[in-house]
């Protein structure tokens, strides 16, 4: 007696539990979306998504950058210059050294036959006489001593403080190809943003796929629950009928009171299960936190896919991680090209125009414009040890090419064959179910009959829970491996055109969820 009224308890408080979670989950507000309502969701919400965005437009910038390189580079240059002192020229020596010359003739010289400067006497006297000749250059060179005299012999050509405004102008037109080189690397990474893009997108399928279809698999779990559950509560029933008129003993009550008991321990892991992978599902959207996510589309199979060697050639050339390293060979190649182009010599054109200034030499002239070289002849076999390290590098990334490549193949076929095995799976629990059915419907019939007893029956039960939750888990198991074939396939986009094609096949146990 006290057995059955600790067994009574627990079936109540468990029950009232169960109420709890049925009703708390009845209150949040359910979304009923598609897969494909959910892969559009995802990628506009996802964080990997916008990521990748930003990395997109981050690349074509700089490839927008690059392509200046082109272009002169003009701009304004403004400096103040502080000097020790003045910068002077003193020409005493030269005003010492012609001095006495001009002092000499200006007295002493004397000078004949120098033309008469007079238009309106020259035609008749067009050569001075001595001593007018004489008097005119003495008055000359005494007119040249005074200046000389007078003049200013050390000259100022610049103050120590001075500043200056100018524009610069410089052009390459020549710098071994490293512009060319420049651009082609850009467009490589920009490039290779697109293969990182499809890598992302490959895996953000298959993190999709994983929760969409392990909820619809979860949900699943609990409609067979709940049908066990049913199953042992009605057997419950029959068992306590059939003890009040003496037909079983009390001890086939007792079991089917344990196993009504593990059924509800069950359906409640079960619903909890469900909870869990809802959390992860809303977090793969980026939406709908705290809310329920009611999949509409269910677990599918194919009864054909196509051959091995179609997703082998398909992931030699769209992998996307395989691209990647295409491009890092193609990044390596640039690389040598880059060291080698370091033993030309760099050409431009350059100039600058001053506009304004403070205190500058007037011997500084306004503008000046010209052609620059610059050639480095030798440099410690700096740049022959970077060529060969280059080359290298690009040997380095030829081996990892040809590992990725095996390692990817290998995948491939290891989930390819993965597929099959499921496919195969579900083959024979197809057959599986349908004998479980019958074990449970003739083992229903022979308790009733008084022909089994309740352990029987139970088995029964349990055996048919148990080959269609591995039917759905064959299932989910295909869906998850097949989108992750196609994502090292590089052929994400195609899992759609097999969800949605003729060749698809799909199931589920709609019993309603109490």
């Amino acid at each position: 007696m006290k057995i059955k009224i600790a067994i009574v308890l627990l079936l109540t408080v468990n029950f009232c539990f169960l109420q709890v979670i049925v009703n708390a989950q009845d209150s949040i507000q359910i979304h009923k979306i598609t897969f494909e309502e959910a892969w559009t969701i995802t990628n506009n919400n996802s964080h990997v998504v916008k990521q990748t965005d930003y990395l997109r437009q981050e690349k074509e910038e700089m490839l927008k950058s690059v392509k200046g390189l082109y272009f002169p580079k003009i701009g304004i240059t403004a400096s103040f210059m502080d000097m020790s002192k003045d910068l002077t020229l003193d020409l005493t020596p030269v005003k010492n050294a012609i001095t006495p010359l001009y002092s000499t003739l200006a007295n002493y010289g004397n000078f004949s036959s120098v033309p008469n400067p007079d238009p309106n006497t020259n035609k008749i006297l067009p050569v001075l006489p001595e001593n007018l000749s004489t008097a005119g250059v003495r008055g000359k060179l005494n007119d040249g001593l005074n200046e000389i005299q007078n003049a200013n012999w050390n000259q100022m050509l610049q103050k120590k403080q001075f500043g200056v405004l100018a524009t610069t102008f410089q052009w390459p037109i020549f710098v071994g190809g490293k512009i060319g080189i420049a651009n082609n690397v850009a467009k490589i990474e920009r490039n290779e943003v697109d293969e990182i893009t499809l890598q992302k997108q490959g895996e953000l399928l298959s993190e999709l796929v994983e929760r969409y279809f392990g909820l619809c698999l979860a949900k699943q779990a609990v409609c067979v629950r709940l049908e066990v559950y049913n199953g042992m509560a009605k057997h419950l029933q029959d068992a306590e009928k059939m003890e009040k008129e003496g037909l079983v003993a009390s001890a086939d009550v007792l079991h089917a009171h344990v196993f009504f008991s593990q059924s509800l321990r069950e359906l409640t892991k079960a619903k909890r299960m469900v909870d869990i992978i809802n959390k992860s599902l809303t977090s793969t959207l980026v939406t709908f936190d705290g809310e329920n996510i009611e999949p509409v589309s269910e677990l599918f199979y194919l009864d054909t896919v196509p051959s091995l060697q179609y997703f082998s050639e398909a992931a030699l050339t769209k992998n996307p991680l395989l691209l990647q390293v295409s491009s890092k060979m193609l990044l390596s190649m640039q690389k040598i090209k880059a060291e080698r182009a370091e033993y030309y010599p760099e050409i431009a054109l350059q100039g600058m125009y001053t506009i304004a200034d403070m205190y500058l030499s007037p011997y500084t002239p306004k503008w000046v414009a010209g052609v620059g070289l610059k050639w480095t002849l030798f440099d410690g076999t700096a740049r022959s040890r970077k060529v060969s390290a280059a080359l290298l590098k690009a040997k380095e990334v030829d081996e990892i090419q040809m590992k990725a490549q095996s390692d990817i193949t290998t995948v491939v076929a290891k989930l390819y064959n993965e597929l099959k095995m499921y496919k195969e799976q579900l083959d024979e629990l197809d057959v599986a179910v349908h004998y479980a059915e019958e074990y449970v419907r003739v083992r229903d019939k022979a308790f009733q009959e008084e022909m089994s007893n309740a352990t029987e029956v139970v088995d029964a039960n349990l055996a048919l829970a148990q080959v269609r939750i591995e039917r759905l888990q064959a299932m989910y198991n295909f869906d998850l491996t097949l989108a992750k074939l196609l994502q090292m396939s590089g052929l994400p986009d195609e899992f759609r055109n097999y969800r949605l094609g003729a060749n698809m096949k799909q199931e589920s146990y709609n019993i309603p969820v109490k």
